[in-house]
């Protein structure tokens, strides 16, 4: 894809993080967007920076998991504007727990978000997009939808589900004029962490919350804001993206953690965790404002087991 220039993007999970960094970076290059969120006041405040620029924005509040907002998503995009030329399946949330401690309800939430809900945006944007002359389908997956960790199962289940389909999507429309491109992102500094639905069994020991290296309890708030601090910048992570999208890559990775991790992963599928420290030292720089994340995870490690 050259340019974005007149062209329609759809955002979802908009109003916060790479979704509304996507949205701004497209409008600055001239794409009118259309963003969704289920956030009422970020959506609108994503709204307000988009003003900025000289596009067209059409904002819809709505929840995902629900198909029939979706068909109005679609029916109100195409009424709006016309048409579609890009489509970014952004959202997506997390549910840090032991497997079977999980709510069904709450692994019903992070799957059909993260996975059920991007496969129907597929299906039903994926006719119009196949009209135009140049189009793109974005998934994001996640590095955890190539490595894997403990207490996270229902997001690696989503994540790794994201990239089978999305890989396999694009073999099958290989010859066709729509790309179709997989983002893995690493970390990034979003509300992610901050929005979850923690399981009790995660930041809870024996009744107490689990300690830092310092020996202070671990609140969500404090898990969240540290993730959000020491990762990418969403900004600097949404300018990968469509930087790859350009490009056409099948695979975008965004970030050199993800790129150690994919690279560890290949090296050695079943022990790869032992080779990722390792490969760490080589970049040593870019971790050094991301110790405190990685002691604390650390601390929350070592404190369930």
């Amino acid at each position: 894809m050259k340019t974005f220039q007149n062209k329609v993007s759809v955002i979802t999970g908009a109003g916060s993080g790479m979704g509304r960094y996507l949205a701004l970076n497209l409008a600055k290059e001239g794409s009118d967007v259309v963003i969704c969120d289920i956030n009422k006041t970020s959506l609108k405040e994503t709204e307000d920076l988009i003003k900025n620029y000289n596009v067209s924005c059409s904002s819809h509040l709505l929840d995902l998991r629900d198909k029939s907002n979706i068909d109005i998503l679609v029916e109100k995009t195409l009424t709006n504007h016309g048409k579609v030329d890009l489509l970014f399946n952004n959202a997506g949330v997390v549910s840090p727990s032991a497997f079977l401690a999980m709510e069904e309800s709450d692994w019903d939430w992070c799957n059909d978000i993260n996975y059920n809900s991007l496969v129907y945006c597929s299906r039903a944007f994926l006719p119009h997009l196949m009209k135009g002359e140049e189009t793109a389908l974005v998934n994001t997956s996640s590095i955890f939808g190539i490595i894997t960790t403990p207490n996270n199962s229902v997001y690696h289940a989503s994540k790794f589900a994201v990239r089978g389909f999305t890989e396999s999507l694009a073999m099958e429309l290989n010859d066709d004029r729509v790309q179709v491109s997989c983002v893995y992102p690493g970390h990034i500094g979003t509300n992610i962490v901050l929005d979850a639905r923690f399981g009790n069994d995660i930041l809870l020991t024996n009744g107490e919350y689990a300690k830092d290296t310092k020996g202070n309890s671990l609140t969500v708030k404090e898990v969240g804001n540290a993730f959000k601090e020491s990762g990418m910048s969403p900004d600097k992570a949404a300018k990968i993206i469509l930087k790859g999208v350009k490009r056409n890559k099948k695979r975008i990775f965004v970030g050199l953690d993800a790129k150690i991790m994919e690279i560890a992963q290949r090296i050695s599928p079943s022990h790869y965790f032992k080779i990722i420290p390792i490969l760490n030292l080589l970049i040593f720089p870019y971790f050094f404002k991301r110790m405190k994340m990685i002691k604390m995870f650390y601390s929350l490690l070592t404190s369930n087991k």
